[in-house]
């Protein structure tokens, strides 16, 4: 092998060389007549190899045959290469002119033949050695083949043998098989029929839930296609409404619109249970959604609607349940004014990480409205959104929430149609829960603590009940073949039969558990129906001023308060007694400092009926009828009034009304015709109300309750009804409910944390700035309170000083806030990260405003607001002045102590009567000035400074200072300047320091106290009425009248607007629907059609008199208005039967005449004060007298009232 390996090398260069010559390289060799010398040495070696005679003549003979290149490659080595031939070539092959090189250079065909006849020689020679070698090979494989032949044999022996020996192993083997199949069948067959056991025990304990669920089933099933059509409606449609309207909608229009249609639905369709796992409404319940039934339905909403949510969230629940649940998931929170909001919203949309945008507005950034209408633009195989001039890529599990804070926003239809608007607002029910579970959590920590294992604890039960059903229903329906073998499945039922049946224990256990700490909780209950209802009266509230606005975080924080702070009491009926009456004043307290003296009467009468209605001590028709009154459009079926004398229209409208809509007082209008002296008596009486001073004629006296009594003064004696509530809030509550306390500072800064401003509410003619620089002597050193007065380019001073004063422990008053309403949205950015940044624990954030809508809510709700205003009265005047102005150091700071003391009370009196005088409107003052603490001040420094200064009291001096210019520098009308002098000329005189008491008024209990010291005068004032008389400002008695009757409609109203839109508008509860549609229609029936302007004019053209210009003026005015009116009441009726869509406009309108009051769009006509009924009968009065001119010709006499502007008709 290894000899012929050293000759296969030149073996294969030869036939490479050989192969690559072609027939031409033979021809052209041959085509030589004489070849050159190496050619033809070449040759005569290849012939000498091929046993040719070695000539050229020959080889031109090889070289001329076709198979000449084949003879060569096809030689046979082994045969024709021995000895002598060999020794032939060698001649050749020594000659050193018979190389391939050299041969080369002359012929390249003859070079191949060169190369050929040198490896032959090469492998003969190696040949010679090995030929011995194979022949010896060839020998030994022929002796090796008969000793294998003889071997096959001897095996093929032996395999026969072992074939019978392995016949015998197999039937051995087969019948010790068959005989462990039988064992084996044996022992399966046992286990099987233990499994069936096993099997039929545990499917049987299943068959009675499956059976009912299978029925359950099908008949859901069956009420699908109802019952999806109305789910998609609900998620459509349903998400702004409240629940009483969801449950409207489904149970009395959408399901039977859809049995109509004979489409199978439930006949109790629920929303939430058709849409929500039970698992994820706990887990919501977890991340702080409240239980209750609404805001469940908003969950669903949220969670499986196809657009993205907007929250209306004006109480932050649907904000903090988003942020819990979504928290894990990197929730990206933003708001619309935030610099950097787009990218962030660029990254989240990308990463598809989930976005919270808060405190949107009735406006949205028209940048988001590609992501809000999920305009994608599809690029390849992924997704892409349009974000402003930059396409970002859009994932999946992008996720949106919008939240406003908002209570009733407007938003137009094209962004409805983009969101799924979802009403979020708080709902009574679901607060009281929540409040329970705040008081026993508090009271009863172990039931609370029991109730939260025990739900958890049944959550967990129901959960595994579940998995272990689904589990085996899944094994059950991929089964295959028979059952019994199916050791899983066997072990499964086993185990689900033995956990189902702990758990069903356990649930009877848990289900008796629970009713015993739900039956222990309830005690509690009238805790938190009381704190949810004084909520809801302070939410309300926003109604009446965009200020008034408080947040239910930190209403359960003053709750959480009250709760530790109320009396202790062993005895439980006490301890929420306690809790009531504690959290009630606590909360009026809280509220009260919040408003304007205007509001505190309305505050405390909203808080008294909502209470006295939960304890149905009110019934909703009296209640209703003294807020609205009584309305008559027609009076032609009305009792004659039986005393025209002292009894208007409108007072017998009242009592004609009253008799009709409130049961209780049939009968009434038969007493005044029966009894007119007495009740004219009753009527005279300056206080109607109270029955000690004024009983009811006969048996109405006994007959009428409080409420009651209110609505006979309502209906006649207007100027009394103020007097009247604050009598039955005094009786109810409490009198302390009709005494706000005078605001303290201090008091306020006690109740602060850095974390929340403290915001002035402002009012003409006081400012705070005094007050609070010095409490902030008392508490930080006057020079850590810094002020800046917003304005132009003041927003860096501003937010640099509270960074410094966050860090420092300073103050900070923002003054005037109402003029950077731009900046104050970067103001709460600031604030809301107080939380985050831990201010210094000395820091406070001091704000002031004047009202606006514009304010930001979030500020607002979480910031304690103080109102600045003088407080109603002379008394609380006088003690507020006492309690913030003079302090005992400013007293001690006169000399003469004993006349500083009266005539500083003097000059205190003063101020306070000025002040109270503006309630006299034009009777009072012809001007209302903003009389303010700083005149009151600098009179009180001008009256310290003569009094130290002059031994003899100089009064003209003091009187002018004071009337002429401190207070008098605002007087601008001349009576008023007389006014002020005349007060100041009753006040400072010498009669004021020596008289024992000296008068202040012709009522006896006003006067200047005899004895000196702040004490002494702060004592007295406790003990002046809380009530003025008009004596007291030298008034003639009927001097209030006027005044009263229009703070009592003022506060009627307000209190009107705070009521439900829903509900008892009449006799038996009927709708407000129902009885707007009634005006509805008794105003069309009276409402006449337009003049013809046209033929008038035509048929007056032959007398151009200025009195027909009038007449033509009037006409065209009264068209106009009959118009309008005819064709409003018509769209509004069609609005309220749902005909066509409720505009804004006509929403007033609806407002207007549900309230008994004119709409202001019928106003624009002429101005009237009337109410709806009076104001319809007088319009008909002006239309008859127009009627008559046209019909009749000139009036004799022309009633001046019926025309539009009276003043036009005079020359």
């Amino acid at each position: 092998e290894r000899g012929l390996a050293q000759a296969m090398p030149a073996l294969e260069a030869a036939s490479a060389a050989l192969n690559v010559l072609t027939k031409k390289d033979m021809s052209e060799m041959k085509a030589y007549a004489k070849p050159p010398a190496m050619v033809e040495l070449c040759l005569q070696g290849v012939m000498t190899v091929l046993k040719k005679t070695p000539t050229w003549e020959q080889a031109k003979k090889e070289l001329g045959k076709p198979d000449f290149l084949n003879t060569l490659m096809n030689y046979d080595k082994d045969k024709y290469l021995n000895d002598e031939l060999l020794k032939k070539i060698k001649k050749f092959v020594d000659n050193p002119d018979y190389e391939p090189e050299n041969i080369g250079k002359v012929s390249g065909a003859a070079k191949g033949l060169c190369q050929w006849v040198h490896a032959m020689y090469v492998y003969g020679g190696v040949n010679k050695e090995v030929a011995p070698k194979k022949k010896k090979l060839e020998n030994a494989q022929k002796a090796l083949e008969k000793k294998q032949k003889a071997l096959a044999a001897a095996e093929e022996k032996l395999q026969a043998v072992l074939d019978k020996v392995k016949a015998l192993q197999d039937k051995y083997e087969e019948s010790t098989s068959n005989k462990k199949a039988l064992e084996d069948e044996f022992e399966d067959l046992s286990q099987k029929l233990a499994r069936a056991e096993t099997l039929v025990s545990g499917l049987a304990g299943e068959k009675i839930r499956w059976e009912e669920s299978i029925v359950k089933y099908e008949a859901e099933i069956a009420c699908l296609p109802g019952d999806v059509v109305i789910a998609a409606a609900f998620m459509s449609y349903a998400g702004p409404f409240p629940s009483d309207y969801r449950e409207a909608l489904v149970k009395n229009t959408w399901l039977p619109e859809v049995k109509k249609l004979e489409i199978p639905a439930s006949d109790e369709f629920d929303f939430a249970l058709f849409l929500a796992d039970p698992s994820d409404v706990r887990d919501w319940n977890i991340n702080e959604l409240p239980a209750d039934q609404f805001s469940t339905e908003n969950g669903v909403v949220v969670t499986r609607g196809r657009r993205w949510p907007l929250l209306i969230d004006p109480q932050g629940q649907g904000n903090k349940w988003i942020k819990n649940t979504e928290k894990p998931n990197g929730l990206v929170t933003v708001t619309l004014n935030m610099s950097d909001m787009v990218r962030k919203m660029e990254n989240a949309i990308q990463f598809g990480d989930p976005v919270l945008i808060q405190d949107v507005g009735e406006e949205i950034d028209p940048i988001l409205e590609p992501v809000l209408s999920k305009s994608f633009i599809k690029k390849g195989n992924s997704l892409c959104i349009k974000l402003g001039d930059k396409e970002v890529d859009y994932s999946p599990d992008f996720r949106l929430y919008l939240t406003s804070k908002l209570s009733n926003p407007h938003y137009t239809p094209e962004v409805s149609t983009k969101v799924t608007i979802v009403n979020f607002v708080v709902k009574e029910q679901g607060l009281e829960d929540q409040l329970l579970n705040v008081v026993v959590e508090k009271e009863r920590f172990d039931l609370h603590e029991q109730s939260v294992t025990l739900v958890r604890k049944v959550a967990e039960g129901k959960r595994t009940i579940l998995e272990l059903e689904d589990t085996l229903l899944d094994l059950l329906s991929n089964a295959d073949g028979s059952l019994l073998d199916n050791i899983e499945l066997i072990n499964t039922l086993n185990n689900s039969k033995i956990t189902s049946d702990e758990v069903t224990e356990s649930l009877k256990i848990a289900e008796a558990t629970g009713k015993e700490i739900a039956e222990a909780s309830a005690l509690y209950r009238p805790v938190s129906i009381r704190a949810a209802i004084l909520y809801f009266v302070l939410y309300d509230l926003a109604t009446v001023d965009p200020m008034y606005q408080f947040s239910l975080d930190a209403y359960k924080d003053l709750f959480l308060l009250s709760i530790e702070k109320a009396p202790k009491s062993e005895v439980l009926e006490e301890r929420i007694e306690h809790l009531n009456s504690y959290h009630t004043y606590a909360v009026y307290k809280y509220t009260s400092r919040g408003l304007f003296e205007a509001h505190k009467l309305l505050l405390s009468l909203q808080m008294c009926v909502r209470i006295l209605q939960s304890d149905n001590q009110v019934d909703i028709n009296e209640w209703q009828f003294f807020l609205r009154g009584g309305m008559v459009l027609d009076r032609s079926d009305q009792p004659p009034n039986p005393a025209p004398d002292w009894i208007s229209e409108l007072a017998w409208d009242n009592v004609v009304e009253l008799e009709q809509q409130v049961p209780h007082f049939i009968g009434i209008t038969k007493s005044f015709e029966d009894n007119p002296g007495e009740w004219e008596d009753w009527y005279r009486n300056a206080e109607p109300e109270n029955p000690r001073a004024a009983a009811l004629p006969g048996e109405w006296e006994p007959k009428c309750n409080e409420l009651q009594r209110m609505l006979l003064v309502r209906s006649l004696r207007m100027d009394r009804v103020e007097k009247a509530a604050t009598t039955y809030v005094a009786n109810s509550l409490g009198r302390k409910y009709v005494e706000p306390p005078v605001l303290d500072l201090n008091e306020c800064y006690g109740d602060s944390t850095p974390f929340a401003p403290l915001i002035f509410v402002l009012s003409p003619g006081v400012d705070p700035t005094a007050n609070l620089a010095q409490l902030a002597a008392q508490k930080v050193g006057a020079d850590r309170l810094h002020s800046v007065a917003l304005g132009q380019g003041q927003a860096p001073v501003a937010t640099k000083l509270i960074a410094e004063a966050c860090v420092e422990g300073n103050w900070v008053f923002l003054a005037n806030c109402h003029l950077m309403l731009t900046w104050l949205p970067e103001l709460q950015k600031i604030i809301e990260r107080f939380e985050d940044e831990q201010p210094h624990e000395n820091f406070r954030l001091w704000l002031s405003s004047n009202p606006t809508p514009h304010f930001p809510l979030a500020i607002l709700q979480r910031g304690l607001k103080m109102t600045t205003e003088p407080p109603k009265g002379l008394r609380a005047n006088l003690s507020r002045l006492y309690q913030t102005c003079v302090t005992q150091e400013s007293f001690d700071e006169c000399t003469s102590q004993k006349k500083y003391g009266k005539l500083l009370f003097a000059l205190t009196y003063f101020h306070a009567v000025m002040l109270e005088r503006r309630k006299f409107r034009t009777l009072g003052i012809n001007i209302p000035y903003d009389f303010n603490d700083t005149d009151y001040s600098v009179s009180d420094d001008v009256l310290k400074a003569y009094l130290d200064a002059y031994v003899e009291t100089p009064w003209d001096a003091l009187k002018y200072l004071i009337s002429e210019a401190n207070y008098g520098g605002r007087v601008t009308d001349e009576i008023d300047r007389r006014v002020l002098a005349g007060y100041l000329n009753q006040f400072f005189c010498e009669d004021a320091l020596n008289v024992p008491q000296y008068p202040l008024s012709s009522l006896e209990e006003y006067y200047i106290p005899t004895e000196s010291g702040l004490d002494v005068y702060r004592d007295y004032i406790q003990t002046l009425p809380q009530q003025d008389k008009p004596e007291a400002f030298g008034q003639h008695p009927n001097a209030d009248i006027s005044y009263m009757i229009t703070d009592s409609t003022i506060t009627l109203e307000s209190c009107l607007a705070l009521q439900p839109k829903t509900g008892g508008a009449g006799a038996g509860g009927v709708k407000i629907e129902d009885t707007v549609l009634g005006i509805i229609d008794d105003m069309l029936s009276q409402t006449p059609q337009p003049f013809n302007h046209e033929k008038l004019m035509k048929d007056k053209a032959d007398d151009p008199s200025p009195l027909h210009v009038t007449l033509f003026q009037e006409v065209e005015r009264y068209n106009i208005l009959l118009n309008n009116m005819l064709s409003t009441l018509n769209m509004l009726k069609k609005g309220i039967k749902g005909l066509v869509v409720m505009s804004s406009d006509l929403d007033s309108i609806f407002e207007s005449l549900a309230n008994n009051k004119v709409p202001a769009i019928y106003l624009k006509a002429y101005p009237s004060l009337r109410p709806l009924g009076s104001w319809t009968r007088d319009l008909l009065m002006r239309l008859e007298q127009i009627e008559g001119w046209i019909e009749n010709g000139y009036p004799r006499v022309y009633w001046l009232p019926g025309f539009t502007p009276p003043p036009f008709f005079l020359p």
